[in-house]
């Protein structure tokens, strides 16, 4: 049996989740699903729907991309991409229109399509879980990208094997895929951890008011929440009770209508119970306003909050690490993605589009302490940096503000000294002569007692 739907819808549709259900029968062994919608564009602004797919156990897949013609296979060995191949179950199924935009002024028609073919279902088999791996067992500083896409989503014709060649071309230590409200992917990821890159993994959750990193995750997670449910704060505690990192997505990007959903809107998330906020996406001078984003995060920190902020190319094809993204420097005590995400989480990391940075402190009676930890004494400063252009600039930022400047050359330091008394959190930006920010530190912390600011 195939069945038919078709819909049209105004500016009041926008941001619902649309079920359509239908009935497989026991012996399918295809499902073909066609959607096509119009207009595409109302006042040079694109109208976005997307499609998810349940099974009658749960998700299935979902291809967060624009376009609007979009053709879905599913069988036990096949699946397109964004979606899991494996035994089609008899019973209700769901495909869902996702509207992350209507725009006003023009209705938007759509028509949604579902073929089954008979044939072999495939048989069931148990989910496979990926073992832990360890690319290098030894502790040491691993630079690499926490946020990046596939085919799988909207990244189109830029497949998980492209986006490894390339992250083995930028020389990087790690790479984790984040597509857009699917882990498809990662299966292809898993199996490509190698001692000269790691493979890892997580989710974009991309809902219709702000985006957020679940890295770590290796299931799907329900990204239809909205602002004022605490929803997301739970999602946020779930992801750290199985010891992955929740991560807020560049959260001053520009917003709708250009960008659906990309700019923070979760009020009760600001920062919430969130541990780490992405300060830089993309280049620095992009859209994602990552100056306003830094911003931000200072002022949490200068809110009495310790979230550690990360960087993240979002990258969708080659082009966009030519672009001079940042990326993650993080101390871990082996190359895995336990031992990365509790780097993240402990904010031993600074980010950098290319200079390399060592900060740390050390008092007269030898304790010393490093990016993430805590002074609790007075302390002689040091900032080191090689490979920056020659014109930068490093600043030494005491609670949001500029505490000294120094030119850098292409390498060099700088040494302060600074008490609990004087500061709370102390973090070193490096930036070109145009104020572009090249590299950006965590902070070190400063406090009387532990305990006690």
């Amino acid at each position: 049996m195939d069945y038919h739907f078709e819909a049209h819808l105004t500016a009041r549709d926008c941001k619902r989740y649309i079920p359509h259900e239908f009935v497989v029968p026991a012996n399918c062994g295809r499902i073909d699903i066609d959607f096509h919608y119009a207009p595409q564009r109302v006042q040079r602004i694109k109208n976005l729907l997307t499609l998810t797919v349940f099974d009658p156990h749960g998700f299935r897949g979902a291809r967060h991309r624009s376009g609007t013609t979009h053709h879905v296979t599913l069988s036990a060995t096949e699946a397109t991409p964004g979606y899991f191949p494996g035994p089609l179950p008899a019973g209700t199924w769901t495909v869902e229109v996702d509207t992350h935009m209507v725009m006003p002024g023009e209705t938007v028609s759509y028509t949604l399509d579902v073929t089954l073919a008979a044939g072999a279902t495939g048989a069931d088999a148990p989910l496979r879980r990926r073992p832990p791996v360890i690319a290098r067992p030894q502790p040491g500083w691993y630079r690499g990208d926490l946020h990046t896409h596939s085919d799988h989503s909207d990244a189109h014709d830029f497949p998980v094997a492209d986006l490894l060649r390339l992250a083995r071309d930028a020389g990087l230590d790690f790479v984790f895929l984040t597509d857009h409200n699917t882990v498809s992917g990662l299966p292809e990821m898993d199996a490509s951890a190698s001692e000269t890159l790691l493979s890892a993994g997580g989710m974009e959750l991309t809902t219709y008011y702000g985006h957020a990193l679940c890295l770590g995750a290796r299931e799907w997670v329900d990204w239809r929440i909205r602002p004022g449910d605490d929803d997301m704060a739970r999602v946020a505690a779930a992801a750290y009770a199985r010891g992955q990192v929740f991560v807020i997505a560049h959260p001053q990007a520009d917003g709708e209508p250009g960008c659906t959903g990309c700019a923070w809107r979760f009020g009760e998330m600001m920062p919430g119970n969130a541990r780490a906020v992405e300060v830089w996406n993309g280049p620095w001078g992009c859209d994602s306003n990552n100056e306003k984003a830094l911003a931000l995060w200072y002022d949490w920190l200068n809110q009495g909050l310790r979230l550690a902020a990360t960087a993240g190319s979002d990258a969708h094809g080659p082009r966009d690490y030519a672009s001079g993204p940042g990326f993650n420097v993080i101390y871990a005590e082996a190359l895995s993605e336990a031992a990365l995400l509790e780097g993240v989480l402990t904010g031993r990391l600074y980010l950098s589009s290319g200079p390399q940075l060592t900060f740390q402190a050390q008092s007269g009676d030898g304790a010393a302490w490093t990016i993430g930890d805590t002074v609790t004494q007075p302390a002689r400063f040091e900032a080191h940096w090689r490979d920056c252009p020659p014109d930068a600039t490093a600043g030494v930022i005491v609670n949001g503000r500029l505490l000294c400047a120094t030119p850098t050359g292409i390498e060099g330091a700088h040494t302060w000294e600074l008490t609990p008394q004087q500061a709370n959190w102390v973090t070193v930006e490096i930036r070109d002569k145009d104020g572009v920010a090249l590299a950006v530190t965590n902070p070190i912390f400063l406090e009387n007692d532990i305990g006690e600011a």
